[in-house]
């Protein structure tokens, strides 16, 4: 399909067309990235050098996809400027039926896509599915399959673009419509692309994925007058978290298994480093 909207748009004059081939182009990538990143994690799944286990090489291959998008948008945005100065004939004709079919795959690999994206990660030790209902969606999200699909979605946003653009310049004679089209995409390709490295992006520099998890962690800590002095709460995986907590309490009995046991209700907690200190009274 990528070759012959390319092919076609070339002959026929559609830069709107060729732009949605380039961006198809990327669909072979952007899938076999995917699969690289899901072989990869599995065969190094138990691997020690990785200590927090497999599971952000996923978010990765996201963020290199949502890289890709970015260069994308900017050659489709540059091509589709380019037309407005110099324009050529479009042969309508020939042009609209390959973009329908074009949208045809993509809607067809759209939904393939969806209907297989659920995935369980293994963290050393750790196997199990998304079972923490109340954690915030992002912390479950795989980056992975959401780049792959957002490739094919945006590809199928710019084919609708493309056969509208085609279809008004056609009956009216508006020949900047193509080129038109070609921008609208490019922006709507770009904005999906900023959407997705801010995710990943968040992911990679292990920010906070969930400040209402560490709200309920730190009220399950401090519940019977212990005080959470450091803690620490980042993605490892989809459906995975891993924290370090600090805590200072005054009691003898409560050791570290205490508050892990404690904590083992966050079943998204995948790995928790606890460290207990005697609490300091406070001399008036």
């Amino acid at each position: 399909m990528m070759t012959a909207e390319i092919v076609g748009g070339l002959l026929f004059g559609s830069i709107a067309l060729v732009a949605d081939g380039l961006h198809m182009s990327t669909h072979a990538g952007a899938l076999l990235l995917a699969a690289l990143a899901y072989g990869y994690a599995r065969r190094h799944a138990w691997d020690e050098r990785f200590t927090f286990g497999t599971g952000k090489v996923g978010d990765l291959a996201g963020f290199t996809s949502a890289i890709v998008l970015a260069m994308i948008a900017v050659l489709i945005g540059y091509e589709s400027v380019s037309r407005f100065f110099q324009p050529v004939p479009i042969h309508f004709a020939e042009a609209i039926p390959i973009a329908c079919l074009g949208l045809a795959v993509n809607i067809a690999s759209a939904w393939l896509l969806g209907g297989g994206h659920e995935h369980n990660h293994r963290h050393h030790g750790h196997d199990h599915a998304e079972e923490h209902p109340r954690a915030h969606a992002s912390a479950h999200r795989d980056n992975n399959m959401r780049a792959a699909i957002v490739h094919v979605l945006a590809d199928a946003a710019v084919s609708i673009l493309v056969i509208t653009g085609l279809v008004l310049a056609k009956l009216f004679g508006w020949l900047w419509m193509d080129p038109l089209a070609g921008i609208v995409g490019a922006i709507v390709i770009a904005s999906w692309s900023y959407a997705l490295i801010r995710a990943t992006g968040a992911i990679l520099l292990d920010m906070n994925p969930d400040r209402s998890l560490t709200a309920r962690l730190r009220q399950t800590i401090e519940a019977d007058g212990d005080r959470l002095d450091d803690l620490h709460l980042w993605r490892v995986g989809p459906g995975h978290l891993a924290a370090v907590v600090s805590v200072a309490t005054s009691s003898r009995q409560r050791d570290v298994l205490h508050y892990q046991r404690r904590l083992a209700q966050f079943k998204i907690l995948s790995h928790v480093t606890v460290e207990v200190v005697p609490l300091t009274p406070v001399r008036l």
